[in-house]
C-alpha cells in the first residue's frame, strides 16, 4: 500500500480533490513523520501540531475544494511571520518573538487553502547559503546526513527531500531556494522579479528577494507556484506584475506537457571569477554535460556563451549584501547574541558611506541590463547549480566573516547574479556523486519566462528520470 508521503504533491492534491483522503488525515500523517524523523534532520524550527489539526478541520469544513492548495500541508519559512507562532528568524536575538500579524506570503497560502504544520529552519536572517546557525541544530541533507542541506531555505528543502512535506515555499535573495534544492536533489524555482504578489522583490534593496516553490519534481513546483499566485488571479493582479506575451501562468500545464523546442546557451564563467578562486568540481561538470547531452538529444539548440568578465560585481554585490544586513533590528547588548557572520555583515553595512551604496546600486542596475542583453538570443541559459558538491556540516568558518563569505561564494557562484538581474531560474537534479548525492543544473529564463523554464525542466526530468526520487532510509 502506498503511504501518503510517497505520492507526488500533485497526486496528493488529486486524492484530496476526490475526497479519497481528508485534510485532517493528511496533516496527521505528515505530523507523525515530522515527529519520527526530524530529530535526525533538523528541518523544522517550530512544529505546531494542534494549530495544524485545527486548521485542517477548518479547511475541510469551511473552505471550498476549488481553493488551489486545498488541504495541502506545507511549512512557513522561519523568516515569514505567522500570527501567534514564534518567528525566530533563525536568530537567538529573536528567540521570544511572536508576531501579531502574518506576512503576505503566509496569508496567500492560507487563502489558497493550505495547512501549515510549522516553521521550516533557516539560518540567521536568511543571510548564509547554509542552515547551521546557533539558534538550533544544523539542518542535515537527507541524502547524506554528514552533509549540509544548503540555505537559506535549508529546512524547507530537507523537509521535502525526506518526505516530511510534499512541497514547501521558500525565499531567494541570492540563491536561497535554488542552493538547498540543488543540495537536496529537488526542483527549486526562483521567479522573475515582480511575478509573485506575496514576495515580488520590489521592496528589498536592489530588488533581490523573491518567494517561490521547492518540490520533488517539476509539476509539484508548478502546482505550488500556481497556488501562491492564484488568490490574486492570472495575470498576477498587482501593479508591478511581470508581463511577458504568451508566458503568463498558470504554470502546471506547461510543467505537465513539457513541450517545445528552444535555443539554449551554456555559461560556465561567473561574475565572481576576478575576486575568488572559482573551481567547478568534476561532479558539477558531469551534471552539466549530462544536461547538455539530454537537451541536444531532445532537439534543442545548445550553444556555449563566451565569457563576459564583470570585475566590478563582487564589490558591488558585497556592498548591497552588507547594506541589507545594516537594517537588522538588533542594537546594544543584544548584538552579542548575533552570530559572527551576521555581526560582520551588519557592522560593515552600518559603516558604509551613502555614496558607496548609491554607486553600488547604480553599478548593479547597469549589470542587470548587460546580463539581459548577453542572454537575449536564448530562450534559456544553462549553468551548473552548484560549483562544488554539497559541503559537510561544519565546513564554513564560524568566526571569520570575510573567509566565510568567500567560502559561500566558492560553492554558489552561479546564483546571486540571477537575483540582481531579476530573472527567473530553476534547478533540476540530473546526476549524482559517487556517494549517491544528487547534483543538478540551473536553467535561467528571460524576464517572465517561467513557463519556458517549466517546459524545459519537465523535458529534462523525463530524459534523466530523476523526478520524485526519495533518499534511502527515509
Amino acid at each position: 500500500m502506498t503511504e501518503l508521503h510517497e505520492y507526488t504533491a500533485l497526486e496528493l492534491h488529486q486524492l484530496l480533490q476526490r475526497r479519497d483522503v481528508s485534510p485532517v488525515e493528511v496533516a496527521r500523517h505528515y505530523l507523525d513523520r515530522i515527529e519520527r524523523l526530524d530529530g535526525a534532520i533538523g528541518a523544522f524550527a517550530t512544529v505546531t501540531p494542534d494549530a495544524a489539526i485545527n486548521r485542517a478541520r477548518f479547511v475541510e469544513e469551511h473552505v471550498a475544494t476549488a481553493a488551489p492548495l486545498w488541504g495541502m500541508p506545507l511549512a512557513d519559512k522561519d523568516l515569514h511571520r505567522r500570527a501567534g507562532v514564534p518567528t525566530r528568524l533563525g536568530s537567538r536575538a529573536f528567540a521570544d518573538f511572536v508576531p501579531d500579524e502574518s506576512d503576505e506570503l503566509v496569508r496567500a497560502v492560507d487563502d489558497a487553502g493550505a495547512v501549515s504544520l510549522g516553521k521550516s529552519a533557516t539560518p540567521e536572517f536568511g543571510l548564509p547559503s547554509y542552515t547551521e546557525g546557533l539558534a538550533g541544530p544544523p539542518t542535515r541533507n537527507p541524502w547524506d546526513p554528514s552533509l549540509g542541506a544548503g540555505g537559506s531555505s535549508g529546512g524547507a528543502a530537507a523537509a521535502v527531500a525526506s518526505g516530511m512535506l510534499p512541497f514547501a515555499p521558500g525565499s531567494d535573495g541570492g540563491g536561497s531556494i535554488r542552493i538547498p534544492a540543488a543540495a537536496c536533489g529537488l526542483v527549486g524555482l526562483k521567479p522573475s522579479r515582480g511575478r509573485v504578489p506575496a514576495g515580488p522583490g520590489l521592496a528589498s534593496l536592489a530588488g533581490l528577494g523573491v518567494v517561490g516553490p521547492i518540490a520533488r519534481n517539476v509539476a509539484d513546483a508548478a502546482l505550488l507556484l500556481d497556488g501562491i499566485i492564484a488568490p490574486t488571479g492570472y495575470p498576477a493582479a498587482h501593479r508591478f506584475a511581470v508581463r511577458a506575451p504568451g508566458d503568463d501562468g498558470p504554470y502546471l500545464g506547461a510543467a505537465i506537457r513539457g513541450e517545445g523546442r528552444f535555443q539554449l546557451g551554456v555559461v560556465t564563467d561567473t561574475p565572481w571569477d576576478d575576486a575568488y578562486e572559482i573551481t567547478i568540481a568534476p561532479e558539477a561538470h558531469a551534471a552539466l554535460e549530462r544536461a547538455i547531452s539530454a537537451f541536444d538529444a531532445l532537439g534543442h539548440g545548445v550553444e556555449a556563451i563566451a565569457p563576459a568578465p564583470e570585475p566590478g560585481y563582487p564589490a558591488a554585490f558585497r556592498t548591497i549584501w552588507q547594506a541589507g544586513a545594516a537594517t537588522i533590528d538588533v542594537d546594544g547588548e543584544a548584538e552579542a547574541l548575533l552570530e559572527p557572520l551576521t555581526r560582520w555583515l551588519m557592522l560593515r553595512g552600518r559603516s558604509l558611506p551613502a555614496r558607496q551604496l548609491a554607486e553600488a546600486l547604480a553599478w548593479l542596475a547597469g549589470f542587470e541590463e548587460r546580463v539581459i542583453r548577453r542572454f537575449a538570443a536564448f530562450d534559456a541559459v544553462l549553468t551548473p547549480a552548484l560549483a562544488l558538491t554539497p559541503p559537510p556540516v561544519g565546513r564554513y568558518d564560524q568566526e571569520d566573516g570575510e573567509r566565510n563569505f568567500a567560502q559561500q561564494v566558492q560553492v554558489t557562484p552561479f546564483t546571486s547574479f540571477v537575483n540582481v538581474a531579476g530573472l527567473p531560474a530553476i534547478t533540476v537534479p540530473v546526476d549524482e556523486t559517487a556517494g549517491g548525492v544528487p547534483m543538478g543544473v540551473q536553467l535561467i529564463g528571460r524576464p517572465g519566462g517561467e513557463a519556458t523554464l517549466f517546459a524545459l525542466a519537465a523535458q529534462l526530468e523525463r530524459r534523466v528520470r530523476r523526478g520524485h526520487r526519495h533518499p534511502p532510509n527515509w
